[in-house]
């Protein structure tokens, strides 16, 4: 701290009399002044360092540098003041340079010249370009030869400082340049002008290369990289000036392709895996250029749900809207075959595993690179139709043969590109399913070929999870195809609402077939999903909504009969033919429901206690819920809307003796369900009087109880807790 210190304020001295009082002396006393004080600061270390006096010597020596930087500014203010500055500049940081080096060198216990002396060689060459006024290109040759030595001195310089700054300016420096032949190689207006920052930009890739092969792991692999993205660069801004502007991606991309095939057969080292990223970095960069029409393609026919069946469009592009500028993108489906097919090529011609990757890695990024090539090659020729605008007819016919395609590779590919294929196909047969709600015809035909393709590829396909997508995806097509025929019959949403449960109806049958497994549950939910649709759509008119709740409530008692499905679904049939019935009771304007509810109670439970005699370890839910249910519920819901006395007393009273009966008998479902209809009912009836009592306190009653319960819950939780765990068992306990 001392030394820094001391040496810091010598520096400031020295700094002060040069501005200050330096015109204060005669050209003697000048001259003897800074040479006597430079000298002595260059002197000083030497003798330091025979003495062991490192430290202290660093200090002086780095008080020697900036002496020598202010010598070079009094020799210019005095000797040569009328020379232009730049100039100036440019030789004294050159000869500091030089000088530094060779002081370095000379003392090699000092650290710091050596660093300093990189760090002034970078300034010579583009002080000369600045002070001669020259333009862009020469300033990229000056900074590139700059980078030029730097590598050679982070590559063969002693010490790690020197490596470390001369590494990081050539990385400045060579960025940099490279940066300028990459701005005006792609402002050039024709192939002359391209060619020169397209020399600069070859240069720097040779300088890169050059010192990828010398480099360590890391290091070869960035400048190999750099200099395959130089290398394209330079070639592709002459190319693209020889095509329209919309094709320029397609002249970087072939050289990318071109360097990927020149480095393909045989990896060089760490450096040509580099260049080998660079060629990929290039070809990613075009496939995220060309994805905007396939993502238009894809996701732009979903404005026609608002205007279904509205008539086919002229040309394709009118139902993808106005997203994508097609005329600039007609270049897309070509970058992606392009991609798609060195993607291919490497997984035809490329090593048995990934340069540099484990050997248990095994050939998984030959599968990956499979996969990828499918999937771009699909979304190239998904593109096709709306490039050229073709007509409305040609894209579905496209779209849905693309389907069948992918889909025959999903049902016989290999794993990893049969999931790809698979999620190609589903992508697309959304994409021209709702492409194809433009026009009834084409509606029918192409949900019915989907749904052909779909079921075949559920049959045929080996893996499990190809099949149970399929399966999915062809019930949703036989969805839509009952939902188009309902439509068609002039049928309006509820009326139409009973046809939808076809669909569901066929599953439950399918389910007796398939027997579980993941292909029949994932056939089963799809069925419910759309049960759930055809109940949705009749929920605007309440007797077709009894009517689905009805037939839904059938289709479950169906599928109860399996005994896989029995418990899940013969709760669900209860729940849905109760529901079906207070629906119905509710449309027809009937306001004492118990006449109707009760017949049905009655031998509900009958039935309930025969099977609790036959099996005793039947749950009461199953024996008594659905009976009990039946009744207290449309009774609950009619005496809170009852205004009279009557109904919620004979109802509470009848809670209370069924609750009774549970606690008695030890029945969960009559406990339960008796206790909450009993706490609803009082609930009920005690709410006005509760809201009468609650105006006459005072305001600050209510939080002050509040309070006082949480500080009672709280000191008492321990004990609440173990509470609350008892009557969780003991319910549990119950049957």
């Amino acid at each position: 701290m001392l030394l820094s210190l001391g040496g810091l304020l010598l520096i400031i001295a020295a700094i002060a009399f040069t501005l200050v009082s330096w015109g204060a002396m005669g050209i003697g006393g000048r001259s003897a002044v800074l040479a006597a004080v430079t000298a002595g600061a260059l002197v000083a270390p030497a003798v330091l360092l025979k003495r062991g006096l490192s430290s202290t010597a660093e200090s002086l020596a780095a008080l020697a540098l900036v002496l020598t930087v202010l010598d070079a500014y009094a020799l210019h203010a005095v000797a040569a003041p009328d020379t232009d500055g730049l100039v100036f500049a440019a030789v004294a940081s050159g000869v500091l340079a030089v000088g530094w080096a060779g002081y370095g060198l000379a003392l090699r216990g000092l650290r710091l010249p050596l660093p300093a002396a990189v760090v002034a060689g970078q300034l010579p060459l583009v002080l000369w370009a600045w002070a001669a006024g020259a333009p862009t290109l020469v300033f990229g040759w000056a900074l590139l030869v700059t980078a030029a030595v730097d590598g050679a001195v982070a590559l063969w310089g002693k010490g790690l400082a020197v490596r470390v700054t001369a590494g990081t300016g050539a990385a400045v420096t060579g960025l940099v340049a490279l940066g300028l032949g990459l701005l005006k190689s792609v402002s050039a207006d024709g192939p002359l002008p391209a060619v020169w920052p397209g020399c600069l930009l070859l240069a720097g890739a040779g300088v890169a290369w050059a010192g990828a092969r010398w480099a360590q792991r890391e290091f070869a692999l960035a400048t190999g990289c750099l200099a395959g993205l130089a290398a394209v660069a330079a070639v592709g801004g002459v190319l693209r000036t020889a095509v329209p502007q919309d094709w320029s991606v397609v002249a970087y991309l072939v050289c990318a392709v071109v360097l990927l095939a020149a480095l393909g057969a045989r990896v060089p080292g760490h450096a040509g895996r580099g260049a080998l990223t660079a060629g990929g970095i290039v070809v990613a960069g075009a496939v995220l250029w060309a994805l905007p029409p396939v993502a238009a393609v894809l996701l732009g026919p979903m404005s026609l749900l608002t205007d279904v069946w509205s008539g086919a469009p002229d040309g394709i592009r009118e139902a993808m809207g106005a997203t994508v500028p097609w005329p600039g993108m007609a270049a897309s489906p070509v970058v992606l075959a392009v991609a798609a097919g060195v993607l291919g090529a490497a997984y035809r011609y490329g090593p048995a595993q990934a340069p540099g990757a484990p050997v248990a890695a095994g050939t998984g990024w030959r599968d990956g690179a499979a996969a990828g090539g499918l999937c771009l090659g699909w979304a190239a020729l998904l593109v096709v139709p709306a490039a050229l605008d073709a007509g409305y007819a040609s894209a579905v016919l496209v779209e849905t043969v693309l389907v069948a395609v992918v889909l025959a590779v999903a049902v016989r590919g290999p794993a990893g590109v049969a999931v790809t294929a698979l999620a190609c196909a589903v992508a697309g047969a959304a994409a021209v399913g709702v492409l194809s709600l433009a026009w009834e015809a084409a509606t029918y035909a192409v949900s019915g070929v989907l749904l052909a393709l779909f079921a075949g590829a559920a049959v045929r396909s080996r893996m499990t999870s190809v099949r149970a997508v399929s399966a999915c995806v062809a019930v949703l097509c036989g969805i839509v195809v009952t939902s188009a025929a309902a439509t068609s019959l002039g049928l309006a949403a509820h009326e139409g609402a009973p046809v939808l449960l076809v669909v569901p109806a066929v599953t439950v049958l399918l389910g007796f077939r398939l027997r579980g497994g993941p292909v029949g549950s994932a056939v089963e939910l799809t069925g419910a999903f759309g049960a759930v649709i055809a109940v949705a759509s009749s929920a605007s008119d309440a007797p077709f909504l009894a009517l689905v709740l009805a037939l839904c409530g059938v289709l479950a008692a169906g599928t109860a009969v399996r005994p896989e499905r029995r418990r899940i679904a013969g709760y669900l049939s209860a729940v849905l033919f109760v529901a079906a019935t207070w629906v119905r009771l509710g449309a027809s304007g009937v306001t004492v429901p118990e006449a109707y509810t009760l017949p049905v109670t009655v031998p509900a439970l009958v039935v309930g206690v025969l099977r609790r005699r036959r099996d005793p370890a039947a749950s009461s839910w199953t024996a008594y819920g659905p009976g009990l249910a039946a009744t207290l519920v449309p009774s609950l819901l009619a005496a809170w809307a009852d205004p009279y006395w009557v109904r919620p007393l004979l109802l509470g009273c009848a809670a209370l003796g069924i609750t009774l009966a549970g606690a008695r008998f030890r029945l969960q479902s009559l406990l339960l369900l008796g206790g909450t209809v009993l706490a609803l009912v009082a609930l009920h009836e005690l709410a006005p009087y509760v809201v009468q009592v609650a105006g006459t306190l005072p305001r600050w009653l209510p939080p002050a109880l509040a309070g006082v319960l949480l500080l009672v819950v709280g000191a008492t939780y321990e004990q609440r807790l173990r509470d609350a765990r008892r009557l969780r068992e003991a319910l549990g306990r119950m049957r």
